[in-house]
């Protein structure tokens, strides 16, 4: 019993004291707001990895930096049947951040996700298996994002 309790007590002891902070809290506005955030690319992928990632663009914001967010999508034929016919697929999401402080850049990185998949027979299956595949991709580099600009 007294093993337990001081066990409780060093973990309480070591937890508040180390200094650890969620890596995904969003209370550290100050580098979430930017003065502007550029979108070039796919307009759907881009808004939505602003909201995912809790991005936002203030024009009296303290910070004096801006965000260009460049986005690419596409979905490549891998392997071919001995008919010609498709037999796998890869989607792949290419984002580059790229963080400005009066023209000059601050910081920058380049993220990339893919995914391999085998064709279905069903072509609409397909098309909403791609879709999912697309959402998951972004909600990947999302979290990769919100990482790096919360240790950067």
């Amino acid at each position: 019993m007294k093993i337990a309790n001081i066990l409780v007590i060093f973990t309480l002891f070591i937890s508040t004291s180390c200094g650890y902070k969620p890596i995904y809290i969003k209370n550290d506005k100050l580098f979430l707001e930017f003065k502007n955030i550029n979108i070039v690319g796919d307009k759907r992928i881009n808004r939505q990895i602003i909201k995912i990632v809790g991005l936002k663009e203030k024009k009296d914001s303290f910070s004096e930096n801006d965000l260009t967010l460049k986005t690419n999508f596409e979905i490549k034929e891998t392997s071919k049947n001995s008919k010609g016919q498709i037999e796998t697929y890869r989607s792949i999401l290419k984002i580059e951040l790229i963080i400005k402080k009066d023209d000059k850049i601050i910081s920058s990185k380049n993220f990339l996700n893919e995914f391999s998949y085998n064709n279905r027979n069903n072509k609409f299956e397909l098309s909403q298996y791609q879709n999912e595949i697309k959402n998951n991709l972004i909600n990947k580099s999302s979290e990769e994002i919100l990482l790096f600009l919360n240790l950067s």
